[in-house]
């Protein structure tokens, strides 16, 4: 497994710990993680706290030509909302720890030049699957259903 996939299961771990949703996220430059975060729309009563977003926030300010030196890893296929995050700030390159619980607008941000890589992670599909099958409200609120 890849180490910085390995820390964003840490911060989905550590979501669920809070009793929230099990996605994590780094953002990592030059081999180094200068961003990281996890869901945190329950814990906060946020709307918008996905891994994405908290990663980002997390990572602080930064200038265009950072972010295009980014990579972005997430235990989950990106939504719409952290999809455009990162196409917004440019970030080349997305590595995913799973698509199967839920795939967000993959294709769409591959014709804007993202590479993605899904490294099709058993670990976070079940991270994944045991949570919605625990609770799939929550899930199903998470993802705007």
């Amino acid at each position: 497994m890849d180490k910085f996939m390995r820390e964003a299961i840490k911060e989905a771990k550590k979501g669920l710990a809070e009793g929230g949703i099990p996605i994590g996220s780094v953002l990592v430059k030059a081999g180094r993680i200068i961003g990281r975060g996890y869901n945190r729309r329950v814990q906060l009563s946020s709307a918008i706290l996905h891994a994405e977003m908290d990663c980002l926030q997390n990572a602080g300010r930064l200038t265009g030509s950072d972010y295009k030196k980014c990579v972005l890893y997430s235990t989950l296929s990106p939504c719409s909302m952290c999809s455009g995050a990162i196409l917004l700030y440019k970030i080349p390159r997305v590595v995913i720890g799973e698509n199967r619980t839920f795939k967000g607008p993959e294709e769409y941000c591959r014709k804007k030049g993202v590479k993605i890589r899904n490294l099709n992670s058993p670990e976070c599909v079940q991270l994944m699957r045991d949570f919605i099958k625990a609770k799939p409200n929550l899930w199903n609120e998470d993802i705007g259903k």
